[in-house]
């Protein structure tokens, strides 16, 4: 759901009262396009607002929303590869998602609205890189549904409308909520609602959580050609991108306007100041393209120092050699050079600032899910599409942790 913020706006306002029906992907197998959380919103008339296989199951999905709509009753159904029949609604790609479907009554004037309205209309005021989450009870005419601001600090005891969760399946939600995570949880004894992966009904409801975190950053040190290419790349990734440089004159440059931040300040000052601030964290990204000695060394002593996502450096083989030999005399831990990226990008034969740009954000992808190698697609075998693990049920230690914040 939290991917159709940006259009939820301008839909609900054509919509206005009327009835309309969420489709949620609420568990997703093998290679599947979209992952768990993916929402499509369907009116009466058929329009529809999201995607959630890229056209395998829309279709079907649909008419099953509106025939939800017509009785007011949730829905879940399978879809997967049906070799048996051709035109059966599936998944050409041989995976298998399990979408719910819930029904939202139109509003009445004097009445209290439906729950999930509620939460759309409140999804649809902040900003698209605020913190915040969306606690649905599925598998219930009435849809519980719970919008958390700041999700990382939330707590279930906190939010009165979240009492239905106690225990286990509390100390679930805030892991997944305090990770910005997406995840179904169980909650035993409230009714037999949805059915588990194999078609057998669970013992009681479940929870969809979906909560999402700030962006992470990209720091792009060096007001240059490869600066001004990598700047919209990043953005396109998702990041709140921040261009540094020393050189006023070259920061300010208007083809640098992109970045959501430029800043005119040595780089390694810049960064001393952000990590003691508190505004760099484990998904930070650092893009070191001053390619100039005097601004790289301190730079990345600074940058190795911290526990970043990615640390890359531009600069030939050569340079690369005689930058570690400065750092290692400069007092940096070999394990910690060890994780720098340099020469910064993947060997994809880019020449052009814009095909270094894609160079540099191939390897961070890749170092981001810890990618072994990188081949193309024809070349290897599995899933294309991974989706996410389940998050896991919290630990001792986790549960320490919650009940403390």
């Amino acid at each position: 759901m939290l991917d159709l913020i940006p259009s939820l706006g301008p839909w609900l306002h054509r919509l206005a009262d009327g009835q309309f029906a969420v489709a949620t992907i609420v568990a997703a197998s093998g290679s599947v396009p979209r992952p768990v959380g993916t929402s499509m919103l369907v009116t009466e008339s058929g329009e529809v607002l999201g995607s959630l296989s890229g056209g395998c199951v829309e279709g079907a999905v649909v008419v099953l929303a509106q025939e939800a709509m017509d009785d007011g009753g949730p829905r879940l159904e399978s879809y997967g590869f049906s070799a048996a029949d051709a035109f059966a609604a599936g998944l050409t790609c041989g995976g298998r998602l399990d979408i719910h479907i819930q029904p939202v009554p139109a509003a009445v004037p004097g009445e209290p609205a439906h729950p999930l309205r509620t939460a759309l209309l409140q999804l649809a005021e902040p900003g698209p890189d605020q913190s915040m989450a969306l606690v649905r009870l599925l598998g219930s005419p009435g849809g519980a549904a719970v919008v958390l601001h700041h999700p990382a600090t939330a707590g279930v005891a906190a939010s009165p409308e979240l009492s239905f969760l106690q225990g286990e399946a509390a100390l679930q939600v805030e892991a997944i909520l305090r990770l910005g995570g997406t995840g179904l949880v169980s909650i035993p004894g409230a009714g037999d609602c949805l059915p588990d992966w194999t078609g057998q009904p669970m013992d009681g409801s479940a929870v969809l959580v979906e909560s999402r975190l700030a962006p992470p950053r990209m720091l792009v040190f060096g007001a240059n050609d490869f600066g001004a290419a990598l700047v919209p790349a990043a953005k396109l990734l998702g990041y709140h991108v921040t261009l540094v440089d020393a050189r006023p004159a070259f920061a300010r440059q208007p083809r640098f306007a992109g970045a959501d931040q430029v800043v005119a300040e040595w780089p390694h000052r810049y960064l001393a100041a952000e990590a003691a601030a508190g505004r760099t964290d484990h998904r930070t990204v650092a893009a070191v393209l001053t390619h100039d000695p005097k601004f790289d060394i301190p730079l990345l002593e600074a940058a190795l120092a911290l526990d970043l996502a990615y640390v890359g450096a531009m600069g030939s083989r050569r340079s690369h050699l005689q930058r570690v030999g400065e750092l290692l005399s400069a007092g940096v831990p070999p394990e910690r050079i060890a994780q720098l990226h340099s020469p910064i990008g993947l060997d994809l034969g880019a020449a052009t600032p814009a095909e270094v740009a894609v160079s540099i954000t191939a390897e961070i992808i890749a170092a981001r899910n810890r990618a072994a190698s990188c081949l193309p697609l024809r070349e290897t075998s599995g899933t294309i599409h991974p989706h996410p693990a389940p998050t896991p049920a919290p630990t001792d230690s986790d549960k320490q942790e919650i009940a403390w914040t």
